[in-house]
């Protein structure tokens, strides 16, 4: 049997049996993740809760309560809770299920807000910690947590959130993220990620053995613009995702496992 095996191999060409440097599974390091671009930027004040970096920017009554919004990609209600006179706590929703909470604390001199969220879209819940600069102040009277705001650093975040699985073999590339997952063909056409609860399909493009462009869409419009560059030994990919909707830039840094 095993030199009937060999003989088959034999048959194969040397290309198709060679791994690509995308191929394995690969972890974030969170030390290396910048943002760039425009701040984030919202107010609570008089009862009412203002996204205005959000497109399209939301108002809602910060009551603790859902309330509809319409025009996002990832959630369709939001709820905002004042906790207390330094901290905020958000909750969106799609389609009735929890996709994502987010708690926002204010430093005592108040130029540092920290945050903890759990995004629910995938199979298991993926958690984070994060810090942001801020940049202008909010108006007289309005809680703490207004203004604009800088992203800083990222601080923990564990498995589900930073594990991700790549493959290239041929004219296919593949993806697979905690129970999202997508393979599609460097042909220009729109695949769908399965699993995914927000709905994104991705188009790609090989700029070479070592670069893969993709373009992600969500209800129609173009939500990101993502760079993948392997190193030539394999070892790293430097990833670069342009949030076009909210006009900020994503880089960091995954090691192969």
């Amino acid at each position: 049997m095993r030199i009937v095996i060999s003989a088959l191999l034999l048959l194969v060409p040397a290309a198709a049996l060679a791994s690509s440097a995308f191929d394995g599974t690969w972890k974030t390091r969170t030390d290396s993740m910048k943002v760039t671009g425009k701040p984030d930027a919202f107010a609570v004040a008089d009862g009412t809760y203002t996204c205005s970096s959000c497109n399209p920017a939301v108002k809602i009554q910060a009551d603790g309560a859902d309330h509809k919004v319409t025009g996002h990609d990832t959630y369709d209600s939001r709820a905002v809770k004042v906790v207390d006179p330094k901290t905020v706590e958000i909750t969106n929703k799609l389609a009735g299920k929890t996709i994502s909470t987010n708690s926002m604390t204010v430093s005592a001199d108040g130029s540092t807000l920290s945050g903890k969220f759990t995004d629910y879209s995938g199979a298991k819940p993926a958690t984070g910690t994060y810090t942001e600069k801020r940049v202008a102040a909010g108006a007289a009277g309005a809680h703490v947590i207004s203004g604009s705001w800088q992203p800083d650093q990222m601080g923990e975040a564990n498995d589900a959130l930073r594990t991700v699985s790549y493959k290239m073999a041929g004219d296919h590339f593949s993806m697979n993220w905690n129970g999202q997952s997508y393979d599609a063909k460097f042909d220009g056409k729109e695949y769908p990620v399965t699993g995914d609860p927000t709905h994104t399909v991705v188009s790609l493009k090989r700029i070479d053995a070592n670069t893969v462009e993709e373009t992600d869409r969500r209800m129609g419009k173009v939500t990101d613009e993502i760079r993948i560059a392997a190193s030539k030994d394999g070892k790293t990919v430097e990833y670069t995702d342009k949030d076009v909707l909210r006009g900020q830039t994503t880089t960091f840094t995954l090691e192969k496992q």
